[in-house]
């Protein structure tokens, strides 16, 4: 025996070639299959997700809401999605957010690039919207998002009123943003809503709506079960009756 700690079916590898065979199958793991692994192997490093899971791309950037680029990336995760935080910057995986708190992408932007999503999710914060804005790789990702059949485009706080909206993207589409950013959208007819659904459009409001717009993905993307199901055990406080904005979603309607 090696004397290593064992604990119910672990139990310690024995010999050099069985060791060995370890590591190659596990190293073969990390490359991955075909286009796109590498971006695979980081994500299933940050979340147990099958391999058939939906997809979620975060990019982030310095400036980027850490509220929501942490609550986004956590919520999508609970439900087994397979999401990756990539950052747009050229000095580093790590992002000073917009009060400071600094956090690690799965992935820089041009790893994460190389895969395909079923949902491409902007935050918001200042100057992060404006960083993603003005990123050229960024922009065609969301072009090729909303021109696809299937894949779902989502923003919230700056973004759909810094990133979309100038573009053309939110025209003839209900959408809401940050109060400071309403005015940037083509239309306030929904921008009270908390969580607007339009299509595969889905926009919200700010740090305070962001479990909400997760949840709202998590619907999109597994079914409405699977939202309960997620929801359920984050002990959310129950939604106020009020009257609701055409397009707004709710965990309850």
């Amino acid at each position: 025996r090696c004397g290593a700690v064992r604990c119910g079916a672990v139990r310690c590898m024995r010999g050099a070639a069985r060791a060995g065979a370890f590591v190659t199958r596990a190293a073969a793991a990390v490359r991955g299959r075909g286009r796109g692994g590498r971006a695979r192997a980081r994500r299933s490093s940050g979340a147990m997700a099958r391999d058939d899971a939906p997809s979620v791309l975060v990019p982030m950037a310095h400036g980027s809401e850490e509220m929501e680029v942490v609550i986004i990336a956590d919520v999508l995760r609970r439900a087994g999605a397979r999401v990756t935080i990539a950052s747009v910057e050229d000095d580093g995986l790590v992002c000073s957010c917009s009060r400071g708190v600094k956090i690690v992408a799965d992935a820089s932007l041009a790893e994460a690039s190389a895969s395909t999503y079923d949902c491409v999710v902007l935050p918001g914060g200042m100057p992060g919207a404006k960083r993603l804005a003005d990123d050229a790789r960024v922009m065609a990702i969301v072009e090729a998002q909303l021109q696809s059949e299937r894949g779902i485009t989502a923003a919230m706080c700056a973004s759909p009123g810094v990133i979309l909206a100038p573009r053309g993207w939110l025209n003839g589409v209900a959408s809401t943003a940050h109060p400071a950013f309403v005015k940037d959208l083509p239309s306030d007819a929904s921008a009270q809503g908390r969580v607007v659904v339009d299509g595969r459009v889905i926009t919200s409001r700010g740090p305070g709506t962001a479990i909400e717009f997760a949840l709202a993905l998590v619907e999109a993307l597994f079914g409405k079960d699977k939202a309960m199901e997620v929801a359920g055990p984050m002990v959310l406080p129950p939604r106020e009756k009020a009257a609701l904005v055409a397009n707004e979603w709710t965990l309850e309607s």
